[in-house]
């Protein structure tokens, strides 16, 4: 491989199972190894760079699936500086040469479409109003570890009228047609991580007493009128969306998660959705692995089409997940920053380049973002 990012897997090695070709929706793809959102704070303004061209093409092999970092659905959905959007024109023209970019690699992109809820402040909002969400419920400031310090103060949100809620629902809808129409395969709807999805999802956070509160239904309804409306609009062969029923992110616990996250699958399984996206219940803040009773496998059963499990993988237990079929695809993140060239390294079972916390999340265009070293093949 050069230092121009080309890779070639070298064929006469015997495939393990994480690089054994798989059929997604209508997506034929060469390995089950996927790019997971990562948020990077790189997109000034809200305004995907040309800088992300390189960052994204760099992750991309021919039949790789790579799902963008979140991207918000509209003005209101912002919660962390320098977040792409997909709402205006300016934002879905400026993800077309990156979306290209990957493609001319062969790769198969999905854009994540996010609203981050109560997780902001009125900084983030515009005319300065309070963000929005499920709850009137402030949640507890925070000290987080590589994330900008003006998002740990949290301004209380306002709680949704049901007469608003179409409207928001129209903002995924909106932002699903302007991926398509930048170039992405695809839609990924973020419903995890504590944000306005999993806020509507979750009995810890969500306290309404509405249509959209206190049962399974009818927590579960935002989420389902979300899927329905961009399945809708873009078709279900280009959906997906992501799910945390375990997690506590961002306070978002619940009591029975899964229960939460079987009602879920099974609820999916009528829009005939491309791929069902969920966190390991072993996932914690800090991406370190615990032993856990809970498992995603009834899940897996009970969901109809390509499931993509996340949260702590390597490459052992990303092969004995697929071998054991508990899983079709397996999505990574930290290890894929820090190694643009991942499915080879997992190919030749070569040694990973070590992945730098501090640079997560800073606005520099190149360092710990496109500077991360290819293997060298000859070596």
């Amino acid at each position: 491989m050069g230092r121009n990012g080309e890779e070639t897997i070298p064929d006469q090695m015997e495939a393990i199972p994480l690089l054994t070709p798989y059929k997604m929706a209508n997506f034929q793809l060469s390995h089950r190894v996927v790019l997971a959102p990562l948020t990077r704070q790189r997109s000034y303004n809200n305004v995907p760079q040309q800088h992300a061209i390189l960052y994204y093409s760099q992750r991309t092999t021919n039949g790789g699936l790579l799902i963008s970092e979140a991207t918000g659905v509209s003005n209101t959905a912002q919660g962390y500086a320098e977040t792409p959007g997909i709402w205006t024109k300016e934002q879905t023209e400026a993800w077309k040469p990156i979306v290209d970019a990957v493609h001319e690699k062969g790769g198969i992109f999905f854009c994540q479409i996010w609203h981050v809820g109560r997780v902001s402040n009125s900084g983030f909002q515009p005319k300065g109003q309070s963000p929005i969400s499920s709850t009137d419920k402030a949640m507890t400031p925070q000290i987080r570890s590589n994330v900008i310090d003006d998002v740990a103060q949290f301004t209380p949100p306002r709680r949704l009228s049901i007469e608003e809620i179409p409207e928001i629902v129209n903002d995924f809808r909106l932002a699903a047609r302007n991926a398509i129409d930048a170039g992405f395969d695809g839609v990924e709807i973020h419903g995890a991580h504590g944000y306005l999805i999993d806020q509507f999802l979750k009995d810890q956070i969500n306290d309404r007493t509405d249509a959209y509160g206190g049962s399974l239904e009818n927590r579960c309804r935002f989420a389902l009128e979300v899927v329905e409306a961009v399945v809708n609009e873009i078709g279900a062969d280009r959906v997906g969306i992501r799910l945390s029923p375990f997690a506590c992110y961002m306070e978002s616990g619940d009591s029975n998660p899964t229960a939460l996250g079987l009602y879920l699958v099974e609820a999916l399984n009528k829009y005939g959705i491309a791929y069902c996206h969920m966190i390991e219940p072993r996932m914690k803040t800090l991406g370190e692995k615990s032993e856990c009773s809970h498992s995603l496998v009834t899940m897996r059963k009970a969901f109809n089409g390509t499931f993509i499990s996340a949260g702590g993988y390597v490459r052992e237990d990303g092969n004995e997940a697929i071998s054991e079929n508990n899983t079709d695809l397996v999505a990574y993140g930290r290890w894929f920053i820090s190694n643009p060239d991942l499915p080879l390294r997992f190919k030749l079972n070569a040694p990973l380049n070590k992945y730098n916390r501090e640079t997560f999340y800073i606005l520099d265009p190149i360092v710990g973002y496109t500077d991360y070293p290819f293997l060298d093949i000859e070596a």
